[in-house]
């Protein structure tokens, strides 16, 4: 299972930069800096790209605190003599080390310039979210890159006050995800060009049905278009040709599509009249005034809603 498989990997990469920060620990920095610096950049890699929401977003921290306290008491320690450099482990611990920092660097100014950018308010209102998907296109937005104009897209789930967004792990039961059947809100006034509920929600893992059965809202202004993704079943409020305002409810989060588990995905395309809104280019989206990356937690501006 993918998620599994994730979790497992960041584990793994947190313990080998914590095996690799205690070793450099036992020996003098001139003897060790290179250790170290694998160590930190694995580091530094792992604290940005690792899967921690899996468990809770709050052992990310527990991590980076625990690899300081070591790299500090290392620094602080005193050491005798012991051994001779191994002057074959620098080149492939610096190698390691540079490919590391290359891509801890690239989370945040990604692979496509400087994007074009549209400001929204958040479109959920509860409590906390969390960035699952996201980013300024490859390496940390890598599952949207390979769509249509689905560089800048974004995948938002809901935590719970233990930073989990999940009862469980991975669950089969659509219930056990806190965003499943959250009220969507329109990020901006427009007109509905398409509004589709038909879909089943899918019972995580299956995602067999893809990507063309998805229900979704799409909202049109005079300057750009907001899509939004794997709605419920049956959970879809307006119709298409209707007029929205920011702010008003326009549906219920659901499974539908291809997704993996409950999660709301949102993108926006520049609106230039010369074609359908999936092939116009797209725009990186700034919540509120600030944009996200990858695994960020966002917490959304209390707004008042549109009064009925």
């Amino acid at each position: 299972m993918l998620v599994y498989l994730l979790l497992a990997a960041s584990i793994l990469f947190a313990l080998t930069s914590l095996l690799f920060v205690w070793k450099a620990s036992q020996k003098l920095i001139a003897k060790s800096w290179s250790t170290n610096l694998l160590a930190i950049s694995i580091a530094v890699f792992i604290y940005l790209y690792g899967t921690w929401v899996y468990l809770s977003v709050y052992t990310k921290y527990v991590f980076g605190v625990l690899f300081l306290l070591i790299l500090l008491m290392g620094f602080a320690k005193k050491k005798k003599e012991i051994g001779n450099m191994q002057k074959w482990k620098v080149i492939p611990n610096l190698i390691f080390s540079v490919l590391f920092i290359s891509l801890s660097v690239l989370y945040f100014t990604g692979t496509t310039g400087k994007p074009e950018t549209v400001a929204l308010p958040f479109p959920l209102k509860k409590d906390n979210y969390f960035i699952l998907q996201g980013g300024k296109g490859l390496p940390s937005n890598f599952f949207h890159y390979s769509y249509r104009g689905a560089i800048y897209a974004i995948d938002i789930v809901r935590l719970n006050n233990f930073g989990n967004r999940a009862n469980k792990i991975f669950s089969s039961r659509l219930e056990d995800y806190h965003i499943y059947n959250d009220t969507i809100f329109s990020p901006c006034n427009g007109i509905i060009t398409r509004a589709r509920d038909e879909n089943p929600d899918n019972i995580p893992p299956d995602r067999t049905r893809g990507p063309s059965n998805t229900n979704s809202v799409v909202i049109e202004t005079d300057s750009f278009y907001v899509f939004m993704a794997h709605l419920k079943y049956k959970g879809v409020f307006v119709l298409e040709g209707d007029i929205v305002k920011t702010g008003q409810p326009i549906g219920l989060v659901g499974n539908s599509g291809f997704t993996l588990e409950p999660h709301l995905h949102i993108q926006a395309h520049k609106n230039t009249g010369k074609d359908g809104w999936y092939r116009e280019d797209p725009l990186y989206i700034e919540f509120d005034g600030r944009s996200y990356l990858l695994f960020e937690t966002i917490r959304p501006k209390r707004v008042r809603m549109v009064e009925e």
